[in-house]
Order: C-alpha cells, then sequence, then structure tokens
C-alpha cells in the first residue's frame, strides 16, 4: 500500500459545487440543506481515521432528506459527469504518482474507491477524504464489505503510512523455472492490530498472486543478461548484479515486488549458483 496526501477538497465544498450543477431543483435544494451535516460527517471521519477507527462509525441509510440512493445519484449523475465537479473526481485520481493503484501499487487506476462503503454510508458518498483512488481489480476485490472491528479494515492511503519500513518479504522457489514466494512480514515492534490490517490488506487485494506472477515474467526477463554474465564471470559477480537492483528498487520503492524479489534472490545460493 502507498502512502497519499489527503485531496484538497472539502465535503462541503463538494456539495455546493453539486448542487449548483444538478438540474433538478429539488435535488439540489436537498443537498444544499444537508451541507452542514455532511461537513461535520466529514470532521468526524477524518478523526476516526487518524485514530485507525473508522469502523465504529455507524452506518446510515439517510443523511437528513438525502437517501443513499440520493446520494448515488448525486455522485454518478453530477460528481462524476458535470463539467463543474468533475474536475474534482480527476484530481483526486491523479493523487497518485505515475497512476499507480495505492491499494496494490502495481496496476493503473482507473477509478475512486470509497473506503467506507457508499451502500452502508449516505453521509460519505461524495466526501472526498473516503474517496480512494483505485485499479478496477482493486475496486472490484473490496466491493462494499463493511468492517466490524479494529483489525477487519484494509489499509487506508489517506491514514496509514507503511511505507518507511520493510515488510515484504520473498521467498525463492527452488524449482525450474524459479518462482518467487510473497508474504507480508511486518517488523516485530509494530502494533499488533496494524499487523493483522497489513496481511488483511495483503489477502483482501489478492497480492501475494499478483506480485508471483508480475516476478515471473521479471524472472524471464534476466535470465539471458544473469547467462551472460554467468560466462564470463562468478557466482560473486550474479550476486553482485543482483544486489544492484535490489538496492535501486530499494530507493524507488522499499516495499515493492521488485525489492523483494531481488532481495531474495541475492540471498539464495541456490539461484545465484545457476538456479535461474
Amino acid at each position: 500500500m502507498r502512502r497519499l496526501i489527503l485531496p484538497a477538497y472539502s465535503a462541503r465544498n463538494v456539495v455546493n459545487q453539486c448542487a449548483k450543477s444538478i438540474q433538478d431543483k429539488d435535488l439540489s435544494a436537498r443537498l444544499e440543506h444537508i451541507g452542514e451535516q455532511i461537513e461535520k460527517a466529514e470532521i468526524t471521519y477524518r478523526q476516526h481515521g487518524t485514530a485507525e477507527t473508522l469502523f465504529t462509525i455507524a452506518q446510515s441509510t439517510s443523511v437528513g432528506a438525502m437517501t443513499i440512493e440520493d446520494m448515488k445519484r448525486v455522485y454518478k449523475g453530477t460528481f462524476v459527469k458535470s463539467k463543474g465537479t468533475r474536475y474534482i473526481y480527476d484530481a483526486i485520481k491523479k493523487l497518485p504518482p505515475n497512476d499507480i493503484c495505492p491499494m496494490c501499487g502495481q496496476r493503473t487506476v482507473g477509478t475512486l474507491d470509497h473506503y467506507l462503503a457508499q451502500s452502508h454510508h449516505a453521509a460519505f458518498v461524495i466526501t472526498p477524504a473516503n474517496l480512494v483512488p483505485a485499479c478496477g481489480d482493486c475496486n472490484k476485490a473490496k466491493l462494499d464489505a463493511q468492517p466490524t472491528g479494529a483489525d477487519q479494515q484494509t489499509l487506508h492511503p489517506y491514514f496509514d503510512n507503511v511505507d518507511d519500513e520493510l515488510w515484504l518479504c520473498a521467498i525463492v522457489e527452488e524449482r525450474s523455472p524459479a518462482a518467487l514466494l510473497y508474504t507480508p512480514d511486518p517488523p516485530p515492534h509494530w502494533p499488533e492490530t496494524m499487523k493483522k490490517r497489513l496481511r488483511l490488506h495483503f489477502q483482501k487485494f489478492g497480492l501475494g498472486a499478483l506480485y508471483a506472477s508480475h516476478s515471473a515474467v521479471e524472472l524471464t526477463n534476466i535470465r539471458y543478461g544473469l547467462q551472460r554474465i554467468a560466462e564470463r564471470g562468478t557466482t560473486d559477480d550474479i550476486r553482485a548484479e543482483l544486489i544492484r537492483r535490489a538496492e535501486s528498487s530499494w530507493a524507488a520503492n522499499i516495499n515493492s515486488w521488485q525489492t523483494a524479489m531481488y532481495i531474495a534472490l541475492a540471498n539464495s545460493d541456490w539461484f545465484c549458483g545457476g538456479g535461474y
């Protein structure tokens, strides 16, 4: 998971812009009327996000005179499509560097995911802090699951930071062709709840299988180069090349599948001795 800065737009700003863009006068008036409630709900959301307690926010089928279906209508029919609000939607989508999904750290962002499902939380359907850039696969994997405990919350890119310490581990499978097995291995000093959340996130979004698939392609890509090094060098030369690649990947992202892959390969006597 990759950390993102919170969107620069407030929920009240989105409400006001949507209300101006809605042609249905009744819907527009009802939305404008709940602006203060949405604003207060956003404050609560941010407080719980910081405290890792978003799961404690009660589900709601309406906010003021607006039902969940009304809010979904505003989101899909106005926020996503209207010229007066689409720029906010696009700005949130563009938050991840290189358009890479922060949930998996691999695929391209294609949509916004409601961290707290819009089908359960009417007050947060158009709240920017609840809208996370995501690829289509991660968005589908999460669906509308509602966490009921602290350790049932997947990681939240706006509030959780797991970028600064190494937690992604790869193990070399000694077979032909060689393969990598990925697992989350959080530092021992992390709180137990965060360890469980990381493992849940890893499992929920299928990161082990995703990273193994991409590393299989990378292994194929580097095989010829390693063979050439072996023809004119030694096992130590192979290891030095893998360490160089690990260091380069580490500098870019300490918890990328590439970093974990090259560390594991460099540490494997079997692989460096010809397992490639």
